[in-house]
């Protein structure tokens, strides 16, 4: 599956979004974490996010098409993937689909929680969730990802946590360059450092 295989190839040639961490790891599982900054509003954002069929990368789908992708935004809703049948007109014959993630968490423009397992770690014991929060700043959107998973896989940790974390990161990528990134700031090319201060006693020159 075109998910899987291209998840364990680790993305290297994919950008970094404006930061990235694996945040945690240890033997039971692992926190990544993500944070993009656009110049979208936060009600654009919210708009995007949950229409992923805009910016998901169609690699990392079972059907190899973003278009076939859907969140169902409200609690109880699903993150689904239709598994189109044969022929030009296969979505209208499905052969299948996949629940990715259960929305557990809406508050719209503001956050998003979603609990599954995502691409390959779907076949193992593990637990998964995916928090997108929307924070407003000057002129835009500051989006966080953060996917925490825990349980048993039989993957080696070593190979599959770099990989989801370049997964995650990559599709939070996209998403903002779909919104519009916001540039980092210019540094002044004038800018001078701070005047030191006397400190007490030195005014008279003791």
């Amino acid at each position: 599956m075109r998910f899987i295989s291209v998840a364990l190839a680790l993305l290297s040639v994919q950008p970094a979004p404006a930061r990235a961490e694996i945040a945690a790891q240890t033997d039971s599982g692992f926190v990544v974490r993500h944070v993009v900054e656009t110049n979208a509003s936060p009600d654009d954002a919210w708009k995007a996010l949950v229409a992923p069929a805009g910016w998901w990368n169609g690699d990392h789908t079972f059907s190899g098409d973003a278009n076939n992708l859907s969140i169902d935004a409200r609690a109880g809703g699903c993150f689904c993937e239709v598994l189109p049948g044969e022929g030009e007109k296969g979505w209208l014959n499905p052969r299948g689909g996949v629940e990715h993630m259960r929305v557990v968490f809406v508050d719209r423009t503001k956050a998003l929680r979603m609990v599954g397992a995502l691409g390959p770690l779907q076949s193992e014991a593990l637990l998964g969730t995916l928090t997108v929060t929307i924070k407003p700043i000057d002129g835009g959107a500051q989006l966080t990802w953060s996917y925490v998973v825990a349980g048993y896989m039989r993957y080696k940790r070593e190979q599959i946590v770099p990989a989801v974390d370049k997964m995650i990161g990559e599709q939070a990528t996209r998403l903002a360059e779909k919104l519009g990134p916001r540039a980092a700031e210019p540094a002044a090319a004038d800018a001078l450092p701070p005047t030191p201060q006397p400190k007490p006693g030195m005014e008279s020159g003791r």
